[in-house]
């Protein structure tokens, strides 16, 4: 019989499960729904414990660490919590305070390095006038420079703020992100300095001032209290200064640049830093196109507007002489390095001891007047007007600026010729082109080490071989030397050499080597190209100290200070790290100095002996002649002296031809004459030090070469001849340097000499400085034989120990 099917509803039993009850079994007449089968509460735990337990295997290792999306939660919460109480907080507890003490600036005291008053700066310029005086034009100006969405926004930006904080991080610059009222209330009621607690403070006061203010009060506030340079605060103060007129009669275009000095007062200052105009029109311009932007200014109005020239500075008396050439230096050494920012030191309160020696400052200004400013006669000579002088002197181990002249008069010529930029360096860069040689272990183009024995071709107009731009410079005078030593070369200045030379070396590496030495990478027409080694960029005289006192220091380079110390009651102000550092090898640096030493010794710098120290240095005329450079050092005093030409009406650059009555004006005369009195001035009562110099293999000088009696020269059987050096006048050798027109054994200043040199023009091929070769001496004509390659090497002395040491101070005029 076969099994029978099972009834409906009827729940098949588990043979393993205990029988149920009839209570326990379905009804028939009741079918139930299939359930899933029970399982025992012990095996369910059992279950969850293994659940548990995968989770937290899943778990492991750097997964434990990332919190779950319940403790994200718990924790934005609390943030948000607590964000929302300090804010709270911060609106009740911060008050508005009163007008801060930079609504009443302060004055700076500025003091000499042994603690005497140099000068004090700070009377406040600022006369307040109401909003509706104020051109609406300049208004716009304003806000198109600083805030333009300043009358619908609210009193702080949140967003600016993090978007400055960000650009100031990833270093895009370093940017404020503050509306208008947030300057205002930084101005007028706490200070510049940078500190979390200050700008804590301005959020909730400009939070406030913003609810319980009117715009056009806060903005009136902030034209009144902000810092435009020339000590001007408020807008009134800026139009009288920059444009000699009340703010009510400004143009558009006037505002305009008002508003660019906002972003940086004295950089912005085209009068003041003629360097930095490119800057400016820039800025200028984006105010202008801002305001088009918001349609504030008609585009046809814009197109129009020209760029409206300031006026000459009016500086206070009590910076006339030098003083105010060494504050605005000091003033721009603090901003630059970051010390503190201008509108912070503008505040006022500082005690700022200098570097600057009294005593050598005084010889400095000496020197100047004695050998130059008292024999300019501008009323007889035109060529006198355009003349001006600026110096630096700088202790080489220690980085300190000790001396400068900026020029006649502060308050008669406002631009520190020892800190513009607006003239080339000329011949006084070829040391730099020879240093890179020798720190690069350069050759020339058939494989030769550069030494100062090393041959060159110093033909005029030779093309220069391994570079693809066509280059073929002058020699001055179209002088061709045929082939030279370096050290020749570097005597005469010879450009057809010091062209090849930096091609030979690389120009890259020779522009690296510059920066190396101290010059700043953002000088202008600092180019890598053969042009370079004729010194075509524009570099400052401090920054040229700057960078013959790392050679002076056998390469070590120090960074140079104007600053000693800085205080402010009784806090005193961090100072930048100088620590020194070798920029080149000292072999580099001092093989350099032995060639520097021969230029005094036997070239165009003779002048300098007159000092009575043992001097190593180089001569320079830039282009048309519009400045003349004498760069020179002694084993512990750096000095830069350069004269330049300037039309005091227009600015614009000028020759020196005709100025004191001389033909030309070269470095080896004026600026030689003023080096050579203020650095015996200077080191009076000090001995003489000799250059202890290491020099590089193959530098060894050589001594000078025999030149026969007889008219025929006897051939020389030990070998074959180098090709014969030009012809150089005699000079006697210990010269005796005149004050008059006549530069004996120096630079012909418009008259015979002897041993007489001349400067030239560099540019576009042009040369900047070199020889004539021999001339007729004496009052019977007869012609003298030159030099010869070995001799200016000769000069320096013999080697022993591998040490050069130059001439004996004892041979050294006193």
């Amino acid at each position: 019989m076969s099994d029978q099917s099972p009834p409906p509803g009827w729940t098949p039993r588990d043979p393993d499960a205990p029988a149920r009850t009839p209570a326990q079994q379905p009804s028939a007449q009741q079918p139930q729904k299939p359930q899933k089968p029970r399982k025992p509460s012990g095996e369910r735990q059992s279950r969850r414990a293994a659940d548990r337990a995968e989770r937290k295997r899943k778990r492991t290792g750097w997964r434990r660490l990332v919190p779950t999306w319940r403790t994200v939660l718990a924790a934005v919460l609390l943030c948000a919590v607590l964000v929302i109480g300090a804010l709270v907080a911060g609106y009740l507890l911060v008050h508005i305070p009163p007008a801060n003490s930079a609504a009443t600036a302060q004055s700076n005291l500025y003091l000499y390095a042994d603690g005497s008053q140099l000068a004090r700066d700070g009377e406040v310029n600022r006369v307040n006038v109401p909003l509706s005086q104020i051109p609406r034009t300049v208004q716009e100006a304003v806000l198109a420079a600083e805030d333009r969405d300043f009358y619908s926004e609210r009193a702080v930006d949140p967003k600016a703020m993090i978007r400055a904080a960000w650009n100031t991080a990833t270093g895009k610059g370093t940017q404020s992100g503050s509306t208008i009222t947030q300057q205002y209330v930084k101005n007028y009621y706490l200070g510049q300095e940078q500190t979390i607690k200050r700008k804590v403070k301005e959020f909730f006061i400009a939070i406030k001032l913003g609810r319980e203010k009117s715009k056009d009060y806060i903005l009136e506030g902030y034209l009144n209290t902000s810092y435009f340079g020339r000590n001007a605060y408020g807008i009134q103060a800026a139009a009288q200064a920059y444009y000699g007129k009340d703010v009510g009669k400004l143009t558009t275009a006037e505002g305009a640049y008002l508003a660019t000095l906002l972003n940086s007062p004295s950089a912005f200052d085209v009068v003041a830093h003629p360097q930095s105009r490119d800057r400016a029109l820039a800025r200028w311009n984006y105010v202008l196109d801002g305001m088009v932007k918001k349609q504030w200014l008609p585009a046809a109005e814009r197109a129009a507007t020209k760029f409206p020239e300031p006026g000459k500075v009016r500086p206070a008396a009590g910076l006339s002489g030098q003083r105010g050439y060494l504050v605005e230096a000091v003033k721009d050494y603090i901003v630059e390095n970051k010390i503190l920012d201008e509108k912070t030191l503008a505040e006022g309160g500082y005690r700022i001891t200098t570097t600057i020696d009294k005593r050598r400052e005084n010889a400095f200004v000496d020197a100047v007047d004695e050998k130059m400013v008292g024999r300019l006669d501008p009323e007889t000579r035109k060529a006198d007007r355009v003349v001006r002088a600026g110096g630096v002197s700088i202790d080489p181990a220690t980085g300190k600026v000790v001396a400068m002249y900026g020029g006649i008069d502060y308050t008669k010529q406002y631009v520190n010729n020892a800190t513009r930029h607006d003239y080339q360096v000329a011949s006084t860069f070829k040391p730099f082109v020879f240093a890179a040689a020798v720190e690069n272990d350069s050759r020339t183009q058939d494989g030769r080490l550069i030494t100062p024995n090393t041959v060159y071709d110093g033909d005029n107009k030779r093309r220069v071989v391994g570079t693809r731009t066509p280059y073929a410079p002058e020699n001055e005078g179209q002088v061709s030397y045929g082939n030279i030593t370096v050290t020749t070369a570097t005597d005469l200045s010879v450009n057809a050499v010091f062209a090849q030379m930096a091609v030979d070396v690389g120009t890259a590496k020779v522009k690296k080597t510059a920066i190396d030495l101290g010059i700043p990478e953002n000088t202008p027409n600092l180019v890598a190209s053969p042009a370079m080694a004729l010194g075509t960029m524009q570099a400052s005289v401090l920054d040229m100290a700057q960078a013959y006192a790392t050679l002076a220091d056998h390469g070590r380079h120090t960074p140079y200070t104007l600053v000693e110390k800085i205080t402010k009651g009784s806090d005193s102000i961090p100072l930048p790290d100088r620590t020194p550092k070798q920029a080149v090898s000292r072999e580099a640096a001092d093989t350099t100095t032995s060639m520097l030493v021969s230029v005094v010794d036997n070239g165009t710098g003779t002048a300098a002996l007159a000092a009575g120290h043992p001097a190593a240095g180089k001569t320079g005329t830039g282009e048309l002649d519009r400045s003349a450079w004498f760069a020179a050092y002694t084993p512990d005093l750096v000095t830069v002296v350069s004269m330049m030409g300037q039309d005091p009406d227009t600015g614009a650059l000028e020759s020196l031809y005709g100025a004191l009555g001389e033909a030309r004006i070269g470095g080896g005369g004026y600026p030689a004459r003023i080096w050579a009195q203020y650095t015996k001035t200077a080191l009076e009562g000090s001995d003489p030090l000799d250059f202890d110099l290491e020099l590089q293999p193959g530098a060894a000088p050589s001594p000078p070469p025999f030149v026969p009696s007889s008219p025929e020269p006897t051939p020389d059987e030990s070998g074959p001849q180098s090709p014969p050096p030009p012809t150089r006048p005699s000079r006697p050798s210990r010269p005796t340097p005149s004050d008059g027109n006549q530069d004996q054994g120096g630079r012909n200043q418009g008259q015979d000499t002897e041993g007489g040199t001349t400067e030239g023009d560099t540019s576009e091929g042009r040369g900047n400085e070199g020889a004539t070769g021999g001339t007729t001496t004496g009052t019977t004509g007869a012609a003298t034989s030159g030099t010869t390659a070995g001799t200016t090497a000769g000069a320096l002395g013999g080697v022993t120990g591998g040490r050069l040491r130059s001439r004996p101070p004892s041979e050294y005029l006193e």
